[in-house]
């Protein structure tokens, strides 16, 4: 991966330290594209930082280095089977700044509090866009994340949190990607994702009727053994979010296969298992991608 040379990567450090106009002015003069021309979606995620997520596989700083981070990030946007990206608004606007965002969808990820690990983790403020903020910069969409833990109190501000969200989006007629996962308490009683299809089922139908319209709200969802019973619970589009990459990648590949065979999934939200993948090539990852989302495309 060659594409964040020295002299760009110096470039960027100096822009950050010497032009703050520089971000707006990026956001503002980036290509915009329409949201959807095929009715698919392949998006890349980075908003995992934010959330003090550093991790990948046996790795627990793997995400620490921005530069190879940006360095992969590039690589996978090059990709013309790439939609776009979903970040927080540090990694947005260092790909704004690196010219990287032309002719792309962006999403912002908007609650970012609940930290990993927290006491707190699942009361999950809006720490990073707001839906003015999105619309100021001309992104696309917004994402919230929408973890429920039916004895975790947290889950209440969250819920409401996340309605507030949807509905300030769908009043600027910006896209809700709402992320719904299920948690319970684990054996040391820290909240653990709950794959459970009867759990994401509920927890679906929360989101799904989150805000006071539904007219411009995506659903973000994991895959299960039983995908296209859970999804049965909603008419909403849905995009299959990548989750943390495990160590057989083909499983992987496998299931968003079987996903993209449910009505309503419209596409891919994938992160560390495309910028990290196993045998690290992003290249090969990203394009394995695309053609899941459109098979026989480029």
């Amino acid at each position: 991966m060659t594409l964040l040379s020295d002299d760009r990567w110096r470039d960027l450090l100096e822009t950050r330290a010497t032009r703050p106009e520089a971000v707006a002015e990026a956001l503002a003069g980036r290509r915009r594209r329409p949201r959807l021309t095929d009715g698919r979606l392949l998006l890349v995620a980075a908003d995992h930082t934010a959330r003090a997520m550093l991790g990948v596989r046996d790795d627990p700083t793997a995400m620490a280095d921005r530069r190879s981070l940006l360095e992969r990030l590039l690589v996978a946007l090059a990709h013309p089977g790439v939609d776009g990206v979903l970040g927080s608004p540090d990694v947005i606007e260092e790909l704004a700044l690196l010219g990287a965002l032309d002719d792309k969808l962006v999403a912002g990820s908007m609650n970012r509090g609940g930290l990993e690990g927290a006491t707190w983790e699942l009361d999950d403020p809006m720490t990073a866009y707001s839906a003015a903020a999105i619309a100021d910069a001309g992104l696309d969409a917004g994402k919230v994340l929408l973890r429920i833990h039916w004895g975790d109190a947290g889950t209440r501000e969250t819920i409401v949190a996340c309605a507030q969200a949807v509905c300030e989006l769908a009043d600027r007629g910006l896209m809700a990607l709402v992320e719904p996962l299920p948690y319970h308490s684990g054996a040391d009683g820290k909240p653990t994702l709950w794959f459970d299809q009867i759990a994401l089922t509920r927890a679906i139908g929360v989101a799904a009727a989150l805000g006071n319209t539904t007219a411009h709200t995506w659903l973000k969802v994991p895959v299960t053994a039983k995908i296209e019973r859970v999804l049965a619970s909603s008419t909403l589009p849905a995009l299959i979010l990548g989750g943390s990459p495990g160590k057989d990648p083909e499983r992987e590949y496998a299931a968003w296969s079987r996903a993209m065979e449910v009505p309503t999934v419209r596409g891919l939200v994938v992160g560390r298992a495309l910028l990290y993948p196993l045998d690290g090539d992003v290249a090969s990852a990203v394009d394995r991608a695309a053609r899941i989302v459109r098979p026989g495309g480029s």
